[in-house]
């Protein structure tokens, strides 16, 4: 049977990007078994209810799946519950008569929209850099005829867990984004369908993420807060085949080719 829980909350309200923003603190009652992003969705009925503005967070699926949702919850990255999303975290976490902090993502990458809700168009422009392969028009080939070594699977598999929902970004003390964009390099980078632009990918996807966010230093932070747990071994990896491209597409006149 669930448990109903008092709690006090603390919440970064901001009108706009371009407007200060300060905490407003509010109380709920919840059950223990409501999600999260339920317990902010009771919230902002009541403020409905009072004629005020509902508290602008992102969601989507619900599911840990879209990579939609995610806040600082007392100052961690999508709370408590490690390997979590927001949308899955529960408030069985939380101790009756707790008083939780909630805001978002805190990164200059990550500009703030309204309140909880900040634009991760940063995170598309690296992907635009060169997280997809070049395939003809057509019929699609028969899955079986690319020969994949079962290990190069398995690690493509692991990187493409990431959702993007930039929680490394939010833990990071430097703000980087190299987990996300390890992930979203490897996955490709390590398949023989991704043999073709391998180069020329890790050169423009690295340095388009040196555009929005900050450097690595292997605190470590975003492997801890991904609620994938993707390991920061993409990260190396990224460093390596960022480090080849730069004499593969120098070798061959300065351009980066496929």
């Amino acid at each position: 049977m669930s448990k109903m829980l008092n709690l006090t909350l603390k919440v970064w309200r901001q009108e706009g990007p371009d407007q200060p923003g300060r905490f407003e603190t509010y109380t709920t009652t919840v059950a223990d078994d409501a999600s999260f992003l339920e317990m902010l969705d009771y919230v902002n009925e009541d403020l409905i209810a009072n004629d005020q503005e509902p508290i602008a967070f992102d969601h989507d699926c619900r599911e840990g799946i879209c990579g939609s949702c995610g806040v600082m919850i007392d100052g961690q990255a999508h709370g408590p519950q490690k390997g979590t999303a927001t949308c899955q975290l529960h408030m069985r976490k939380f101790d009756d008569g707790a008083q939780v902090t909630i805001e978002p993502w805190r990164a200059a990458g990550f500009p703030i929209i309204r309140d909880l809700s900040v634009n991760r168009a940063a995170f598309d422009r690296i992907i635009e850099a060169g997280g997809y392969i070049s395939v003809s028009t057509g019929a699609a080939p028969e899955a079986n005829m690319v020969p994949v070594p079962k290990d190069a699977a398995d690690a493509a598999m692991d990187a493409a867990a990431c959702i993007g929902c930039g929680a490394c970004v939010a833990a990071c003390p430097n703000s980087a984004a190299n987990l996300f964009t390890a992930a979203k390099m490897q996955h490709l980078n390590l398949l023989p369908q991704g043999q073709a632009e391998r180069w020329r990918r890790s050169e423009d996807m690295v340095e388009t993420m040196e555009q929005f966010f900050g450097s690595c230093t292997n605190h470590g932070e975003c492997q801890e807060a991904c609620p994938t747990e993707l390991s920061i071994d993409f990260i190396a990896m990224m460093n390596r085949d960022y480090l080849k491209a730069k004499f593969a597409n120098r070798r061959r006149g300065g351009q980066p080719v496929s």
